[in-house]
């Protein structure tokens, strides 16, 4: 994307300490700005709801919650009054060392928050942009953005964000991927090589930043944009095509859904079918609880836009990325659900009033042990015969299945498969806890590889385990979209892909292009390999060889 540059307001800097001789002023000016900041949060609020659904409500409401807080408000204006500063001075130093910390994973979520409200107040107190307001198509470029920011983005008008920090699987990278935006993220300079105005490259899909681009590189990659137009045009007609390969296997390629706006964009998408809903976007917003008929409602919706194919719901799963306060590992998924059974029991019973509008299939997410499975199905099936003995009609046939998630889910796999119907290897949480690393930008987080013989000995064993009592298997998260990883899949056995809806047309393109049976061997010697480096050169090659049509390159 070709672009001039938008530059945000904290890509100014942080503010430095100033006295001031009226504290009264100053004090009336932050609380001015908590006004202000409070409005403005409320107003991209309703904006998100209206085009997220519920995606980003829970950053917007802790957000709002932390400026309406007396004690927060009481804390910068004491240090106001105390320190004889400027409002702006007040917040920076509070902000600077909150940022000092060093939060828990289940802190970082309030620090974040915390982080956006600041640079908000700044913007106000300084008369710096916080918010893009735009006249023209820009490149936004920033420090950061929150999902709060992201939020209030207008997709006609924004034409690609340029981060210094942050990574590819940030939450608000992800959504900024949901609005179809080319992001570079994480270039730690960005913001003190641009300048307003500046025309700026993005190539979402290498990562590159090109400021002030030199006339051949304009031509050039308006000629990619072309080519890519065009193979958008060819992707377009497989839209209806069937996910078969060269030598006859048939696959199924699901669709991942997080925004309700996507249930529109299934049938243009080419889902077979949602391969992963995620309900726990209904549940995000602690002022109002979302209500048995509402989540009725919106499984429906769900079943109604694939009225021929199955949809996988998966049971919320608030763990500690979105519960701050919550521990990562022990509170969440059916740990979490098992505790407060109120709630399983509700969504529970508005999964099985929804049933009978189409294909359903019930996921329980983040189960480590038997026991814990073989409870929620007894409370799923208490649930379903109180609905029939009050004369509510539920689905005869319903899937109900479970995440593999944890190395413990892996190693009991062909325990589960005689109790589940289905499997869906969630990759992201797998590879985090199998290496005992999490997904970030450090250069500590090199053990996170979904090619690493490692995963793909664990997925062969889980794949394995559910054929072997007659259960399909599907999988999900970053791995299912590795292009690298996308034929070893195949060969090892696995039944479905759940993937971003944009990723569905060029897997499939993919699959149609490769043999199962060629693809053996491939997988044998990958399997044997002893890192992720060797794996990747060894498909890279065969691909070459074999299917040089395949395009490797990854979607942004």
């Amino acid at each position: 994307m070709i672009a001039p540059v938008h530059l945000l307001g904290d890509a100014k800097g942080p503010v430095e300490q100033q006295i001031t001789t009226d504290v009264n002023h100053e004090v009336e000016r932050l609380h001015d700005s908590f006004r202000i900041t409070a409005d403005e949060l409320t107003q991209i609020s309703r904006q998100a709801s209206a085009n997220y659904g519920n995606e980003v409500q829970e950053t917007l409401q802790a957000q709002l919650a932390l400026i309406n807080d007396w004690q927060f408000q009481a804390t910068l204006s004491r240090r106001v009054v105390s320190e004889k500063i400027t409002a702006a001075s007040a917040v920076q130093a509070y902000l600077d060392e909150q940022a000092g910390l060093t939060p828990s994973r289940a802190q970082q979520a309030r620090l974040t928050s915390l982080q956006d409200v600041g640079h908000r107040l700044l913007g106000h107190l300084l008369d710096r942009t916080t918010m893009p307001r735009l006249d023209h198509r820009a490149v936004i470029v920033a420090h950061q953005v929150s999902p709060s920011l992201v939020a209030s983005f207008d997709p006609r008008l924004v034409a690609g964000v340029v981060t210094d920090q942050g990574g590819a699987t940030a939450h608000s990278a992800l959504l900024v991927a949901e609005l179809g935006l080319p992001a570079v993220v994480g270039t730690h300079s960005a913001t003190t090589q641009a300048a307003e105005d500046m025309v700026a490259i993005v190539d979402g899909e290498h990562g590159k930043l090109i400021l002030q681009p030199t006339p051949q590189e304009i031509d050039h990659y308006q000629r990619l944009a072309a080519q890519y137009q065009r193979k958008q045009q060819e992707l377009g007609a497989l839209a209806t095509a069937t996910t078969v390969t060269a030598d006859g296997s048939r696959y199924q390629i699901a669709a991942n859904v997080t925004l309700p706006a996507e249930l529109k964009q299934l049938a243009q998408a080419g889902a077979e079918g949602i391969g992963l809903y995620r309900s726990e976007y209904l549940f995000l917003d602690p002022a109002r609880p979302v209500t048995e008929e509402e989540q009725v409602a919106a499984y429906k919706a769900a079943l109604l836009a694939m009225p021929k194919h199955r949809v996988v719901i998966r049971v919320q799963d608030l763990g500690a990325d979105k519960q701050p306060g919550a521990n990562l590992v022990t509170d969440r998924g059916i740990r979490r659900l098992l505790a407060e059974p109120v709630i399983l029991r509700t969504q529970l019973r508005a999964l099985l009033r929804a049933s009978v509008y189409g294909q359903l299939a019930i996921m329980f997410p983040f189960v480590a042990t038997i026991d814990e499975f073989q409870r929620a199905l007894a409370i799923l099936d208490q649930e379903k015969r109180k609905l029939v003995a009050a004369g509510h009609p539920v689905a005869e046939q319903l899937e109900v299945g479970m995440m593999i998630e944890t190395p413990a889910a892996v190693l009991m796999a062909d325990q589960f498969a005689k109790y589940a119907d289905f499997f869906s290897i969630g990759s992201n949480d797998l590879v985090q806890y199998l290496f005992a690393t999490e997904r970030t930008t450090s250069p500590l987080n090199h053990h996170y590889s979904v090619l690493n013989p490692a995963v793909l000995r664990a997925i062969r064993q889980v794949i394995q385990a559910a054929h072997a009592e007659g259960k399909w298997i599907s999988l999900c998260g970053e791995m299912a979209t590795v292009k690298l990883a996308q034929p070893l899949l195949l060969a090892m056995g696995l039944d479905e892909f759940s993937v971003p809806l944009a990723a569905i047309l060029p897997l499939r393109q993919l699959i149609r292009s490769l043999s199962v049976r060629q693809l053996q061997p491939l997988v044998k010697k990958a399997l044997a390999l002893e890192n992720d480096d060797e794996v990747a050169e060894l498909v890279e090659a065969w691909l070459a060889k074999q299917a040089p049509q395949a395009d490797l390159k990854q979607p942004d």
